[in-house]
């Protein structure tokens, strides 16, 4: 059956209608033109010049003849990413050594993490138009190993003399009921069911006790249903996942039973009594958990206070690791030892917006009245190659709803609140010890949803002559050796080609 749209009847007459009017009347011309529509439609094909969408069917030698079937591909391999101008590249940091079996390593390392990343999930469908198919397209979730009832399954054909649909997965089996008479079954049981009978309302019934029960225990993986009716086929997915047992946190009736406040101290002492007398001013009860790594730690007795040691010089992500794996409330604000709590320190303000919007894990404030954020461009590239990576200084993206003063961004300064549990599964990496921060936010990339907020804000202590010493210095200032190791590390944990801090 042919078919052409109004539209394309019309704009095909129009081009058409000066030759014709040379040599036909009007009767004669409208003839014409249907005759020439039904030549075209046989031999030319018009989809170039009247912006029809291109054909996405495959057409190997085997499918040449009119097909039906949906078309099913995985994603594109992502080909070589653009290194931003001015952009670190990573493989030039390694030593030469080590470099080709550092690539091999992380080749390998790669392809691992591709195998618990993803699944046959990733996979494109595309769904061809006229299917007398229904079918789930979304949201049929199953447990491992546990029957389920595939819904809305159907078939909505015309009449005929009998129907056969058949029904087939790859990790999984199928069970229907067995009818009595006026249909056959075959394949209950296994991966591919058949299911035919005259009577279209009895198949109906039996596609809707259709129930599919997975074979291989996996906690979170998928299959790809294909339902098929004559020619026309239609696949659709099955998500398999085990249930989460949710992990509340009873918020109480106050801030401290809401928010833990933590922070890593490293020889500055002087500095933290002053951050902790500042927290009382306004926050008598709040508990305080403080992870120090000093050479020579000094005791700290405080009512409410959790002072944890740490091996020396372990470093600026072990303590911070630390100090937030003792967090036992919802929330944590995090806030270096150089802080200071003013009368603009409104932890209950950050607490509001983090309800407001349960779906966000992590709000920044400002410091001395200054925000820092920023966001983070990523391209995936080349499997070999890696990616490429951009931080963008004070990049943003849209306000949150009903907050004008706070805005989406991927990473915020050093005084943030955050959902603890979130954070924890992201952690930060302890092999960073003098250079970081933005790294946390580069690992919860896709992970962690960050805003920042300019109306609450924290102070800093000023500097002096002697508040700093030479043996902090020593370790707190990097050296070229922290910087080289901090490329390397993004290099094979990151899969990354290059990387530019703008």
């Amino acid at each position: 059956m042919i078919e052409i749209t109004c539209g394309q009847a019309w704009r095909l007459k129009h081009t058409l209608l000066p030759v014709g009017k040379m040599f036909f009347n009007r009767f004669q011309l409208l003839s014409a033109v249907c005759l020439m529509i039904l030549m075209a439609f046989y031999f030319i094909d018009f989809s170039k010049y009247l912006g029809e969408p291109p054909n996405i069917t495959p057409t190997t030698p085997e499918q040449s003849h009119v097909s039906r079937s949906p078309v099913t591909r995985h994603l594109p391999l992502p080909g070589p990413c653009t290194c931003h101008q001015g952009s670190t590249i990573l493989k030039d940091h390694l030593p030469k050594e080590q470099s080709e079996e550092l690539k091999q390593r992380r080749a390998r390392e790669f392809q691992q993490n591709k195998i618990r990343t993803t699944s046959v999930l990733s996979r494109l469908l595309f769904a061809l138009p006229n299917s007398p198919l229904q079918y789930p397209i979304q949201g049929y979730t199953v447990q491992p190993l546990t029957s389920t009832v595939i819904p809305a399954l159907g078939l909505h054909a015309e009449k005929r003399n009998s129907y056969k649909v058949v029904l087939s997965v790859s990790k999984g089996i199928l069970t229907t009921d067995i009818p009595h008479q006026n249909a056959t079954v075959k394949g209950s049981g296994e991966n591919k069911l058949i299911i035919e009978s005259s009577n279209l309302v009895l198949l109906n019934n039996l596609l809707a006790k259709v129930s599919y029960t997975s074979t291989v225990y996996h906690i979170n993986t998928g299959d790809l249903a294909t339902l098929q009716f004559e020619n026309h086929e239609a696949v659709f997915p099955i998500a398999i996942k085990q249930p989460q047992i949710p992990v509340l946190y009873d918020i109480g009736t106050d801030i401290s039973s809401h928010v833990t406040i933590t922070t890593k101290t490293f020889l500055r002492y002087r500095e933290l009594k002053v951050l902790l007398d500042s927290i009382r001013k306004f926050y008598n009860n709040i508990k305080v958990i403080i992870a120090d790594d000093s050479l020579e730690p000094e005791p700290i007795h405080r009512e409410n206070i959790l002072h944890y040691l740490m091996p020396p010089a372990q470093g600026w992500f072990a303590g911070r690791n630390l100090a937030v794996s003792q967090v036992t409330t919802k929330y944590f604000l995090w806030v270096d030892d150089d802080f200071v709590f003013t009368e603009k320190t409104k932890i209950e303000k950050l607490v509001e917006v983090m309800e407001a919007n349960p779906e966000l894990d992590v709000v920044g404030g400002a410091v001395e009245e200054n925000q820092f954020y920023f966001t983070l461009i990523y391209e995936e590239g080349e499997e070999n190659e890696g990616g490429c990576l951009y931080r963008m200084s004070q990049g943003k993206f849209h306000s949150l709803p009903g907050y004008p003063q706070c805005f989406l961004a991927n990473g915020v300064v050093n005084f943030f609140l955050a959902r603890t549990d979130a954070v924890q599964k992201v952690g930060f990496d302890p092999k960073l010890q003098r250079v970081a921060h933005s790294e946390f936010f580069m690992d919860g990339l896709g992970s962690l949803l960050v805003a920042s907020c300019s109306h609450v804000s924290i102070g800093h202590q000023p500097k002096t002559a002697d508040s700093q010493s030479s043996t902090y210095d020593k370790y707190r200032i990097p050296g070229e050796n922290d910087e080289e190791f901090k490329l390397q590390l993004h290099f094979y944990k990151n899969n990354l080609k290059c990387i530019k801090y703008g």
